[in-house]
Formats: C-alpha cells, sequence, structure tokens
C-alpha cells in the first residue's frame, strides 16, 4: 500500500478522544482502529506485534544481521483525534492544488489568505475535508508514514538498520498518551514522535502545560425577590473569566508567548463550571500563571464567601527542552536525515505538545518530526501527499 492509500483507510475510523470518560482509551473506536493497526504491522513483518489491554499498539522490527549492536530507535503515533471538532464521517477529497482558495463546501474554504502557508504547496496533492470534520492527519498521517516505513523495510532486507520498536498510542490529544505507555516493553534508546505539522519541521521544546477546571457555587432565588440574595453561579463564572489578561489567549499570541485559554464556560444560576487550560514555555511563568488562577479564586471567594469557587488545576506536560538537551544527537541524525532527502531542517518550538514530552521526562529523548500536515483540530486540516512520501524517506534515511 502506499502512505496515501494507508492515510485514507486510517481516516475512515472515527477516533475522537473523550477527555470526560474515565476509561482507557476514552473512546471504544480507538480500540477499533488499534485492532486494526496491531493485525496490519504484524502482517508488515513487526514481532510481536498486538493491541495491550489499555489500547496501546506495540510492534517490534529487528536488527538486519551485523547492526544487533545498535541503539534502538523507537518510532510513536498516536491514533486519537481532537475531540474539539467532529472526527466521524470524514469524507477526504484528495485535489492536486493549483493556487487560490480550496471550496470545502459552500460556506467553507481554505484560502492562502487566511493560511498563507498554503501558497507552499501550488503544485502538490493535497487531501482536504469536505467542510465538516477534522481531517485526522494529526496524527494518522504519522501512523501511515511509519507503517510505510516498516513495509519498505520488510521488502528491503539489504536496508542495513538497528532494532525499531513501533508505538501507536491512544488519547494523545486529551493529554494520556503516555499515561500507559511501557517504557519497559518498547525498548528503545531514543524515539521520535511522527506528530509534527509542516515538511522539515524538527520540535524539541514544547509548552509546559495545565488545566484547571473551576466550579462555581450559586444561590438561586426567584428573580423577583433576589435582592441582595440570589449569588449567580453563572455570572461569577463568567466574572472569573474577565479577569483573565484579554491579550494572553491564543488569539493573540504566538512564538515563546504562553496563555490562557478558555475552553469551556457552562453552568445555569445555581452552579456553573469554567474549563481552562493554561500554556507557558518558561517554567517560572507558567507557574505564575496557574498562581494567577489560583489567586483569582481566592480574591473571588472573598468577595462571595469562602467554597464559592473551587479551583482544581493538574499539570499536563513539561517543557521537553531540558531533557533533550544532554541527547542533542538525536536531533542531529533527524536534521541530517533530512537533508539526505533534500528537505531542509527547520527547528520550531511546538505551541502545545507531544507524547514525547512526557516521554523524555520519564527517560525516554523523543523529540517530534514532521507529517507534513497543517491546520490541525480544524475543518481546515490539509496533508501534502508528496510531504507524507518524503516523510517516509526521511525516516527511512534516519534508522538505517
Amino acid at each position: 500500500m502506499t502512505v496515501l492509500e494507508r492515510f485514507l483507510k486510517y481516516v475512515s475510523f472515527g477516533t475522537n478522544s473523550d477527555e470526560d470518560s474515565l476509561s482507557c482509551p476514552s473512546t471504544s473506536s480507538q480500540l477499533e482502529l488499534g485492532r486494526y493497526l496491531a493485525e496490519e504491522l504484524g502482517s508488515l513483518g513487526a514481532e510481536g506485534a498486538h493491541l495491550d489491554e489499555n489500547g496501546y499498539v506495540y510492534g517490534f522490527i529487528p536488527a538486519t544481521e551485523g547492526c544487533e549492536n545498535a541503539p534502538t530507535v523507537g518510532l510513536i503515533s498516536h491514533m486519537d483525534t481532537s475531540p474539539a471538532v467532529k472526527g466521524d464521517g470524514i469524507n477526504p477529497r484528495v485535489i492536486r492544488y493549483s493556487g487560490g482558495d480550496i471550496i470545502l463546501n459552500e460556506s467553507t474554504r481554505i484560502s492562502p489568505e487566511e493560511f498563507p502557508a498554503l501558497n507552499a504547496h501550488v503544485g502538490e496533492t493535497l487531501v482536504v475535508t469536505d467542510g465538516t470534520t477534522l481531517l485526522g492527519a494529526d496524527d494518522k498521517a504519522g501512523i501511515a508514514e511509519i507503517f510505510t516505513v516498516c513495509e519498505y523495510l520488510a521488502e528491503h532486507p539489504e536496508v542495513s538498520h538497528g532494532a525499531i520498536s513501533v508505538c501507536i498510542t491512544p488519547d494523545e490529544e486529551i493529554g494520556r498518551g503516555a499515561d500507559r505507555f511501557d517504557l519497559e516493553k518498547f525498548g528503545a534508546d531514543w524515539a521520535y514522535t511522527v506528530d509534527g505539522g509542516e515538511l522539515g519541521e524538527i520540535e524539541y521544546e514544547c509548552f509546559n502545560a495545565a488545566s484547571a477546571t473551576v466550579t462555581v457555587k450559586g444561590l438561586n432565588i426567584h428573580p423577583g425577590s433576589a435582592k441582595n440574595k440570589m449569588k449567580n453561579a453563572a455570572l461569577m463564572a463568567c466574572e472569573l473569566v474577565g479577569m483573565l489578561p484579554a491579550a494572553e489567549t491564543p488569539a493573540h499570541t504566538e512564538g515563546y508567548e504562553g496563555f490562557y485559554h478558555l475552553c469551556g464556560i457552562s453552568g445555569d444560576e445555581s452552579a456553573a463550571k469554567v474549563k481552562l487550560i493554561i500554556r507557558d514555555h518558561d517554567r517560572e511563568k507558567f507557574e505564575s500563571r496557574k498562581d494567577f488562577v489560583k489567586n483569582a479564586c481566592a480574591y473571588l471567594n472573598g468577595v462571595y464567601g469562602d467554597g464559592t469557587f473551587e479551583c482544581v488545576i493538574v499539570d499536563s506536560y513539561y517543557n521537553m527542552k531540558e531533557k533533550i538537551l544532554p541527547h542533542m544527537h538525536v536531533v542531529r541524525a533527524a536534521e541530517e536525515a533530512m537533508r539526505k532527502c533534500g528537505v531542509t531542517p527547520k527547528t520550531v518550538a511546538i505551541r502545545g505538545g507531544t507524547d514525547g514530552a512526557r516521554l523524555s521526562y520519564e527517560g525516554l529523548p523523543c523529540p517530534n518530526i514532521s507529517t507534513g500536515g497543517a491546520n490541525f483540530h480544524s475543518v481546515h486540516e490539509y496533508v501534502s501527499v508528496n510531504a507524507m512520501e518524503k516523510m517516509v524517506e526521511v525516516i527511512i534515511e534516519l534508522i538505517k
């Protein structure tokens, strides 16, 4: 199968993860795709290919003769898609892009004016959606690339390489992809998450990340007799949101700038809930941002009474840079592989995170490399087939 054929097959599985689910994986659809992937990985010559009890797919390609003592390199991708946008019933469309707007449907288009990176893909073959769902290139493009590499190695035994460990994780999009990752079983000396964006990107810096859930307890009384008595939880929740710095949101930040992001607000007069994510590349600023939210809740408790605002903040992952710096040969190897394949490497800081961030802190150096996709978590998502094919070449060069 070609990398495109694989990708189109994988996106036929709707695999949104669900942050409100307590199961692992968080959705049964991931198990369905996981079973398919485990079977395919075994058919491609991987030893011990299986879907474990937590929804992780593992497989192992042994070293070729004479390379048994070479380091074991890991390749990691994730099977879930972001719950922020509908991810089932995807209708992918393969187009030859000649420039200008890509019409997805009568009301949705991908415009180079809004997404300037599109200009770099004139003359390429792209995969887009019908404008009602995300595409799933994040990260089924990564899976397709890894599995196509496995197929190539099976068909070309003359290519020398050390042992290769493969793992496809569930629930990366909700920050749980590394929760039950079996490092001992995986057995790699270092690894790469194939989970990046535009061709050539190499990322070993990411946000420090946390989620904050604030519950607000109100007191509901008939509006006709509410004066000096009612405490409207919905209004109080809005008051908290209004205290967040207006210029420090995702829509107003870039590069290394951190932010507060309102993911959701719900409730009524009696009870309300605010969900936030907190991000910053700098650890000290990250801690200050968490304190800001806690202090805002403490202040409002002073106004409305103790216990009105309850704030729970949970760290998701940390900037992997400090764990990668002692192992920069891993990054240099990726850069060299790209150059040998005619790709200009671009080291960029992730305005997000990957499984690799958590795994790096657990002792597995794990930078992130590109897949060729763009506009993730959006109906405007697309992936370049040319870039996917090139990344297959890069990964082969990388593990040789």
